[in-house]
């Protein structure tokens, strides 16, 4: 992902605004946000901040032009080392003491947990935080509390792999511990193509350690929620019509509500309370993984932060707020009074890259934003950019925004708008 911090010129949201509001001491609350410079995330966090009128500050892991903007309230922390960008933020709270720390990618959720856990302010522990960055310690911890889950095996050379598709059974999926939205994660239907996903995911990561699950089939679903004081409220299951059967797993199309009979729904939720159980979070945003296979419910994956990308642009609550704001509110404990959503259903999709190569341009945006119940598409890629698919790239094309009465005309609608999208991909490099 190449988005980072520049982003925010285009938003809407201009560096005057920030100053005016940088320069208001005092009653004002502040809060830290700990964003990647390479994140989607930016932008609709800054803009809630600023509709809350709090005194912001920006941890990341590089300078960029808001440094000259913001001084202090713009730090560079190494995000990689959890406990080095802890103790930068903590000593700068003696300077700047503030309300709350949020890690809004996977990459700031360790950082984040250690601020909060030193300084006293609400945030969930941080070794359940540290379990959910790492795929193996996620299994296990989940393993330990009897939940139902893929089997599982860790491995960390060739031999190893072949051992585990011996005992686990083909079809399996090999994934790397600490990537996250389908990056590396490879169907494998035997123990030579699983050894050929080995290969292919420790040059992605440059780790031995590769995690080799069964594989589940089934309708999957993903799950957004908030846990406050140790109680997880559930705000939207989406839907995934598209088929996630490998060898790789590109996500698309979320839609919410979800169309599944409201007992399997309540099910789903359940189990989202006994894994957050499980892993002891108590506080904060989670983002959940689960399949249906046959009768049971099967917990694929589970991160303490909220949805990645641009997809929670396809979420408002209440009169029109958005995800973004509901956490910040939550976090800094000024009531969060109405989760429900607004619009009858909406969905978002993640416009996937066909092909490797460089982007030469997406023609026809336009006409897929005139398509009935759309309400946006955001290509987040430049032309003259290389592109590259899962299970390698890091990043969509772009994403489309639809809302309507029913689910299945917000399925429609973003099927017809990509379906006009001309894209156009130079793979002859």
């Amino acid at each position: 992902m190449l988005v980072g911090f520049a982003v925010w010129v285009n938003s809407g949201v201009e560096f005057s605004e920030f100053d005016a509001a940088w320069a208001i001491i005092g009653p004002m609350r502040r809060v830290v946000l700990l964003i990647p410079s390479a994140t989607y995330r930016a932008t609709d966090f800054v803009t809630a901040a600023t509709a809350l009128d709090l005194d912001l500050i920006v941890a990341s892991d590089r300078r960029s032009a808001l440094h000259a903007v913001m001084g202090e309230r713009a730090q560079v922390v190494p995000l990689d080392r959890p406990q080095q960008a802890a103790d930068q933020l903590v000593a700068l709270h003696e300077r700047l003491p503030f309300d709350a720390v949020l890690g809004v990618d996977d990459q700031g959720v360790l950082a984040a947990g250690e601020v909060a856990e030193r300084l006293g302010l609400p945030h969930a522990p941080t070794a359940a935080v540290a379990a959910t960055r790492n795929k193996h310690a996620l299994r296990e911890r989940l393993s330990a509390a009897g939940m139902t889950q893929p089997s599982f095996a860790l491995t960390s050379d060739d031999q190893g792999v072949a051992e585990a598709v011996e005992a686990i059974g083909a079809p399996c999926v090999l994934k790397p511990l600490d990537l996250s939205a389908s990056r590396g994660v490879i169907r494998a239907d035997s123990a030579r193509e699983a050894l050929a996903a080995a290969r292919r995911i420790r040059d992605l990561t440059g780790s031995p350690d590769i995690l080799v699950e069964s594989y589940v089939d089934g309708i999957e679903v993903a799950v957004e929620a908030l846990i406050s004081a140790g109680t997880t409220n559930t705000l939207a299951i989406f839907d995934k019509p598209d088929p996630l059967e490998g060898p790789y797993f590109e996500e698309t199309i979320y839609v919410t509500p979800s169309r599944l009979p409201s007992g399997v729904q309540r099910r789903i939720t359940d189990e989202l309370v006994r894994s957050v159980d499980a892993l002891e979070l108590n506080e904060g945003p989670v983002h959940a993984e689960f399949r249906m296979n046959g009768g049971e419910i099967v917990t694929l994956e589970l991160a303490a932060r909220s949805i990645g990308g641009l997809c929670s642009r396809a979420l408002r609550f209440g009169a029109g707020v958005s995800l973004e704001e509901l956490i910040l509110r939550h976090a800094l404990g000024l009531g969060v009074d109405d989760r429900r959503l607004d619009h009858c259903a909406s969905g978002v999709m993640m416009i996937p890259i066909p092909t490797r190569g460089t982007l030469v341009h997406v023609g026809d945006v336009e006409r897929a934003r005139a398509v009935d119940g759309i309400e946006g598409v955001e290509i987040t890629i430049p032309a003259g950019q290389p592109v590259v698919p899962l299970p390698e790239g890091d990043r969509y094309l772009g994403f489309i925004f639809a809302s309507g009465e029913a689910p299945g005309d917000v399925e429609a609608a973003l099927r017809r708008a990509h379906a006009l999208l001309d894209i156009n991909i130079d793979g002859s490099q």
